[in-house]
């Protein structure tokens, strides 16, 4: 009796104190099970909140903050050059974003006005070689762009000037449209480089005829941008014009001119947002009606006609007659024949007499590159 009043006034009640023993291993283990359960279903809302998030295409971005993946806008950003030449563009899309340009003439960054030198060919560039000799030592001051046939995979190193220059191209039909396009397309692509100032037209079998330090100085010194543009009264001339131009092109104003040009930024924009003159020249020029030979010469000649040299930069020799020009071989690679281009000839540059008149010329067979390579520094100066 005794021992069961010390252990009462003690507060030591063995059967109370075996329940909250009891009691307390039960209380944890069920707050343990629910706080798994808890976890359980924060994990299944986050995962059900992400792939909402990405099949809606939303970030989560804190207000007032950039995401750490994002640069900030820069005006460095905006003007840099393309890093790689192809793109998912369809022309319209290419053309629309060419023809976005500043409307203040004055630029707020430093920039070297480049020559923009495009190839227009069927594939390979056989005469590359000489085109590598000529531009080394001046980079920075050119950019190269070739348009070829889609199915065409060019092979140059990667230490070649022509590595990694193909834009998306697409095919091409001698006398058509498609050869306008591709052309538009060219200096569309050549628009997207802030630099390019000057845009000269080449194709596969063109070579320079003097070293890039004279091609350079001729055309970022000339106040007009090289392109043939004549009224030829004959059956080639106003004979493949057709009334159903009218309104937008009459007779009178009705050009012809040499396919390989060079332009200048401005005359690029021109051609390449054009859509007045575009839908009549596809429609109502076609074979025997050579479009490459009358659209540009003749909407250039109706919009900027005080723009123009009205003469191509690119020696060709129709004297052989039919609907090509000469091709010239290794045995044609002697020192009167580039006199005869260089120094026999008499033209106007910026409104002043010159013997300089072509810096390029054309049709070179790949039998001639050897002699070529042999002589450029006797009949090129590189």
């Amino acid at each position: 009796m005794q021992s069961r009043l010390v252990t009462m006034e003690e507060g030591k009640d063995p059967t109370n104190n075996s329940i909250r023993t009891n009691q307390s291993r039960v209380l944890p283990l069920r707050l343990l099970r629910f706080m798994v359960f808890l976890l359980g279903v924060g994990i299944v809302l986050s995962i059900i909140s992400v792939r909402m998030n990405r099949s809606l295409g939303i970030r989560n971005i804190v207000p007032g903050t950039q995401p750490c993946f994002q640069e900030p806008m820069s005006l460095q950003n905006l003007i840099k050059p393309p890093l790689n030449y192809q793109h998912t563009m369809n022309d319209s899309e290419l053309f629309w974003r060419a023809s976005i340009v500043p409307q203040i003439k004055e630029y707020p960054f430093k920039r070297l006005p480049k020559i923009a030198f495009m190839f227009l060919t069927r594939g390979p560039l056989p005469l590359s070689p000489l085109w590598e000799k000529f531009f080394e030592g001046n980079e920075g001051l050119y950019s190269i762009y070739v348009h070829s046939l889609p199915s065409y995979r060019p092979n140059f190193s990667t230490s070649s000037v022509f590595y990694g220059r193909q834009i998306p191209g697409q095919m091409v039909e001698w006398g058509r449209m498609s050869m306008c396009d591709a052309e538009r397309r060219l200096l569309a692509n050549v628009l997207l480089d802030i630099s390019n100032e000057w845009f000269v037209l080449l194709s596969e079998a063109c070579i320079p005829l003097h070293n890039f330090s004279i091609v350079y100085r001729y055309i970022s010194r000339s106040r007009f941008s090289f392109m043939g543009a004549f009224d030829e009264p004959g059956p080639y001339g106003r004979g493949r014009y057709n009334s159903n131009m009218l309104p937008e092109v009459d007779i009178t104003q009705w050009r012809k001119g040499s396919q390989w040009f060079e332009t200048n930024r401005n005359l690029a924009v021109d051609i390449v947002k054009d859509t007045k003159f575009y839908p009549k020249f596809e429609q109502f020029c076609r074979p025997a009606c050579y479009v490459d030979e009358h659209y540009f010469p003749t909407m250039l000649t109706i919009q900027s006609p005080n723009l123009l040299a009205n003469r191509s930069l690119t020696y060709v020799d129709w004297s052989r007659g039919g609907a090509h020009p000469a091709t010239f071989g290794k045995n044609d690679i002697t020192k009167n024949f580039f006199k005869k281009i260089l120094e026999d000839q008499t033209c106007i540059y910026n409104n002043q007499p010159t013997s300089v008149c072509f810096l390029f010329a054309r049709k070179f067979a790949p039998s001639a590159l050897e002699a070529l390579l042999q002589h450029s520094s006797e009949f090129f100066g590189f």
